[in-house]
């Protein structure tokens, strides 16, 4: 089992821009994903193995993001204590797809060697993504 943790504000994959070179169209990540996905492969660097995994891989990421300033204090608390839950955008999909995608070449060959996942957002006062890949081909 691989285990890290992304610490920070976490950022969601943002959609996928678009420009036109010498009549050809271009697409690219925004600078805000981009950036995030080079911190994740920082931190998944230190933890990665010698050789990329290949076969079947599970994936827990629990994502932690900023209690709102806005909560008052017995909120701020119920959120810590993971009575409230973050429902709001972006999707807990969306931080899957960015690390996904960071971690291809760092930790496993291609991200859709990945056959099982569990993505949960919470609040927390230190943000940050905490990461577990497990090999499945090894029970």
């Amino acid at each position: 089992m691989i285990q890290f943790t992304v610490y920070g504000e976490p950022v969601a994959q943002g959609r996928p821009r678009a420009t036109q070179m010498g009549g050809f169209i271009r697409m690219y990540d925004p600078a805000k994903s981009r950036d995030y996905k080079d911190y994740v492969r920082l931190a998944a660097g230190e933890n990665a193995p010698e050789a990329l995994l290949e076969g079947p891989l599970g994936m827990v990421l629990h994502v932690y993001r900023t209690i709102p300033k806005s909560f008052s204090k017995k909120k701020a608390s119920a959120a810590e204590a993971g009575e409230i839950r973050p429902t709001s955008k972006p999707d807990a999909d969306n931080y899957l797809k960015g690390v996904k995608d960071a971690l291809k070449g760092v930790i496993w060959r291609d991200d859709s060697q990945v056959v099982e996942v569990l993505v949960t957002k919470r609040y927390s006062a230190r943000p940050r993504i905490e990461v577990k890949i497990k090999d499945l081909s090894q029970k």
